[in-house]
């Protein structure tokens, strides 16, 4: 149980494992056209390259990433989590929101942003998505990221994209994720 917990700790809070490059990331969420199509036409971004999640009856999640604006770079984001339910595992995986307008995006750097335990994302990597949100809830399987049909719906001004990058984790839990945002030059 020990061993359990601080793996998970590392994996959460670990920058170094944590490191990774915007542009490759930017990259691999290209590859499907989907995805693409929002970095054409978003108002802005915040991109996440790696974020760890782990759990074990409680667990979290913990990123760092950058945020741009019409394709200039703003700021930094941190992302934290903490959920409570059925989980056991770790996994690490890419995430990208983007923001469908000004006022979106100045919601977002705004400062504290959460979003809720009803917030969903496309899953691009497996070709799996589900979402659930206060109207429903629907699912959807691909083969291939360009596979995937399911248009991506800006809720509440904002899309949501993951990419799996490894790892295996089962889970039933509730939590919402929490960001923070440093403009770029701004010194503590």
């Amino acid at each position: 149980m020990k061993k359990i917990f601080l793996t998970i700790v590392i994996l959460m809070f670990s920058h170094s494992i944590l490191a990774d490059d915007n542009s490759k990331t930017v990259a691999n969420f290209k590859k499907s056209a989907q995805v693409k199509k929002f970095f054409d036409n978003a108002y802005g971004y915040a991109i996440f390259p790696t974020i760890g999640k782990g759990g074990f009856g409680i667990g979290g999640s913990y990123g760092e990433g950058s945020v741009f604006k019409q394709g200039k770079k703003t700021g930094t984001t941190t992302m934290a989590q903490v959920t409570i339910g059925f989980q056991l595992g770790g996994q690490a995986f890419s995430e990208v929101i983007f923001f469908k307008n000004k006022a979106t995006y100045d919601k977002f750097i705004s400062g504290n942003f959460e979003f809720s335990a009803q917030a969903s994302a496309v899953a691009i990597n497996a070709g799996a998505n589900a979402k659930t949100s206060t109207t429903g809830t629907s699912a959807g399987a691909a083969t291939s990221p360009d596979k995937n049909k399911q248009e991506g719906i800006y809720q509440n001004g904002m899309a949501t994209f993951t990419y799996i990058k490894g790892g295996l984790m089962y889970e039933a839990a509730l939590g919402g994720q929490k960001f923070s945002f440093e403009k770029l030059g701004k010194k503590n």
